[in-house]
């Protein structure tokens, strides 16, 4: 007999060495399997976001010709002679966060233009300018639902 063949029947994992190995390495993946169990048991499943509800303040404190941004809501507020409405700061197209101008609002990203009511004059913008329902609470704030949609146009009095 050669010396390499007996290197190379050495070398050779036996039958019941590989049934053994691949029962240790079952085991462990079944065991690290149980251990992630474990972790993920005590991770939340709650994801938290942010309220789309927010008060913006006393009627008082939006007299016909206001024009208020708020940036953090991104949110347009608005006091005309009809009443006061808020409409969204982010454009239509891809989600940026839309400017006033002389006639209206621009979106820095693509131009889409949009006119005071927040309806699409030009550019890539599919659709006008989200409008949200402003309510009044019981200690006479008034609250603006991000999550609620109102037709354009839709203009509240509050005394």
């Amino acid at each position: 007999m050669r010396s390499e063949d007996v290197q190379e029947k050495d070398e050779k994992v036996s039958r019941r060495d590989f049934l053994t190995i691949s029962a240790l390495a079952t085991g462990a993946l079944a065991l690290l399997g149980i251990v992630a169990g474990v972790f993920r048991f005590f991770k939340s499943d709650a994801s938290y976001e942010e309220a789309r509800s927010f008060k913006i303040g006393k009627p008082e404190n939006f007299p016909v010709g206001t024009f208020r941004n708020i940036a953090d809501k991104k949110v347009f507020i608005v006091s005309d002679d009809a009443g006061v409405y808020a409409i969204s700061s982010v454009c239509t197209h891809l989600g940026c966060l839309v400017y006033e101008t002389d006639t209206g609002f621009q979106c820095p990203c693509h131009g889409s233009k949009y006119n005071q009511v927040g309806k699409v004059i030009s550019g890539p913008a599919p659709r006008g300018l989200p409008w949200y329902e402003i309510t009044q609470d019981v200690d006479g704030s008034l609250v603006v639902d991000s999550s609620r949609e109102v037709p354009a146009g839709t203009k509240n009095r509050f005394s």
